[in-house]
């Protein structure tokens, strides 16, 4: 029952925000949720930003939040290779502010792919896409013996006006050059869940992952154990939804539409709670 949740993992880009504009409907979802003793975090699949940079983000848009609401594509990659490459040279294409949280948290970084020592590469969303920078990851991937991971398999990332090449979609470009892919990092594997699990005190019972993506964020849920709502201000239809052998828990035209819902469940569960007591 969605009244009974109240650890809310919340995808950004085409679930809670279009572009840089948060979705009608998102802040007072996310204000009651606090407010009725639950949590939300952001799991995200976009790593342009660091989990500083989304942080600032968000409360210029007015959202009440700190580090504890976010869990990026960028976080779990951090993890993902200090388990697989500690102390060894990783070749990124990502924006800056990627490359920064890398090294931050201790990965070797470099750009220059005839750096000795390369043990992989990683390719990210980045919209500060050069051609030189395909060129380089063609280059180590044909020439060299490196490992290929990728930080997510998003075809495309919801803006205002549309969409736009997301790291996925980059990714396939290459395969079309080099006939490889690589490992993908983010959602749907189920990193981020589990992680939102073990830093918060609710029952997988009591988690509901939104998202706007069947392949990525409903897949994801669904590997993970979690209730999922399907919403459809993003890149899936209903026409979609129908077609597709996986299918999430709730489909809802946006999270406004769920909030309604959450509610008056809430509510319902509420009276029912008086009644049995009085």
């Amino acid at each position: 029952m969605l009244g009974k949740k109240k650890l809310f993992l919340f995808d950004i880009d085409g679930t809670v925000c279009l572009g840089d504009k948060l979705i009608p409907g998102v802040k007072p979802f996310l204000q009651d949720i606090k407010q009725s003793g639950g949590q939300f975090i952001f799991v995200t699949n976009n790593a342009t930003k660091s989990v500083a940079d989304y942080v600032t983000f968000f409360k210029g848009l007015g959202v009440a939040c700190d580090e504890a609401n976010f869990i990026t594509a960028s976080y779990v990659t951090v993890y993902y290779l200090k388990t697989h490459y500690p102390d060894q040279l990783i070749y990124v294409l990502g924006t800056d502010s990627l490359q920064e949280e890398l090294k931050y948290n201790g990965i070797r970084v470099t750009t220059d792919c005839h750096e000795e020592g390369i043990a992989c590469v990683l390719v990210s969303y980045d919209n500060q896409l050069t051609y030189d920078k395909l060129v380089d990851v063609c280059w180590l991937l044909t020439k060299a013996d490196v490992d290929y991971v990728a930080t997510n398999p998003d075809m495309v990332c919801p803006v205002e006006f549309g969409y736009v090449p997301d790291c996925g979609g980059i990714c396939e470009m290459i395969a079309h050059a080099v006939k490889k892919e690589p490992y993908y990092i983010g959602k749907p594997e189920t990193a981020m869940v589990d992680f939102a699990l073990k830093q918060n005190p609710y029952t997988k019972e009591e988690t509901m992952l939104v998202g706007d993506r069947l392949y990525t964020d409903i897949r994801c849920g669904k590997k993970a154990g979690v209730d999922t709502v399907l919403v459809l201000t993003g890149e899936t239809t209903n026409a979609d939804v129908s077609a597709s052998v996986e299918k999430p828990n709730y489909v809802e035209n946006s999270v406004a539409t769920l909030y309604k819902k959450w509610r008056k469940d809430r509510q319902y569960l509420h009276h029912n709670e008086e009644s049995e007591v009085g």
